[in-house]
């Protein structure tokens, strides 16, 4: 929502799209409808934010159990991950039959982007599978609490991933990189406090660290690496 509201404000009109390069490239669309004009800001853009509805050329698409291939709720609330399957999608992966196999089981195109579908049929992607933080038995979506993150004024970018915890398996961390005016200025019970007014105590992050966030060449952010990274700064502290 805040990335939205900022680019509104420099005078852009948003179009709100996702897709993965395996499926040709834009899958879904958060096509604006009339009714969202007259909706309170915040309500306004958390519709805008949503990554919307299947493409005329995207083939099928859900949000199922991965495992059972039943569609999840229109509830908003109960986690899926989102299928595909069409002629406009890849064959497989390249001499890697079992990362193809894997990939088609079931006879659709797993994502792993895990997502909610509400009752218009606009989907919201939560999190990747392999992102999604489980602490205490609850789930945690990394992309929620980003989001948050990222409406505190002295935050350029922020990162959230799992670190071990003994008593709950594993706890959100956040990585934030500060506008430059900033650095310096801001102290981890300061963020911790922040989110836990805009958060469930078991979404709120629990570490903290103040750093340059790496990304590829392309942009993307690694948190696979990122995980190992804060893993060891979190098991250093705690020695």
């Amino acid at each position: 929502m805040s990335v939205i509201a900022q680019t509104e404000a420099l005078g852009f009109e948003v179009l709100h799209v996702y897709g993965m390069t395996e499926q040709h490239g834009v899958n879904t669309t958060c096509v604006p409808q009339d009714s969202w004009a007259a909706m309170p800001a915040e309500e306004r853009l958390r519709h805008m934010g949503r990554q919307g509805v299947r493409t005329a050329v995207a083939g099928d698409m859900m949000v199922a159990n991965p495992h059972t291939l039943q569609p999840v709720s229109r509830d908003g609330k109960t986690i899926g991950e989102v299928l595909f399957r069409g002629n406009l999608g890849m064959k497989g992966y390249l001499k890697n039959p079992e990362a193809t196999r894997e990939a088609f089981e079931g006879g659709w195109m797993h994502s792993g982007d895990l997502a909610v579908v509400y009752e218009d049929g606009y989907i919201e992607i939560k999190d990747r599978s392999k992102d999604i933080i489980i602490s205490g038995g609850e789930n945690v979506s990394s992309i929620e609490v980003e989001e948050v993150l990222f409406t505190h004024p002295a935050v350029f970018q922020a990162a959230v991933v799992a670190v071990p915890d003994e008593k709950w398996g594993e706890v959100p961390c956040a990585v934030l990189e500060l506008h430059p005016q900033h650095v310096g200025t801001l102290t981890q019970e300061e963020v911790i406090q922040f989110c836990r007014a805009r958060l469930p105590g078991f979404k709120t992050p629990k570490h903290v660290l103040f750093e340059p966030i790496v990304r590829t060449a392309t942009g993307k952010l690694q948190k696979f690496k990122l995980r190992d990274h804060v893993a060891q700064v979190i098991a250093n502290r705690n020695h």
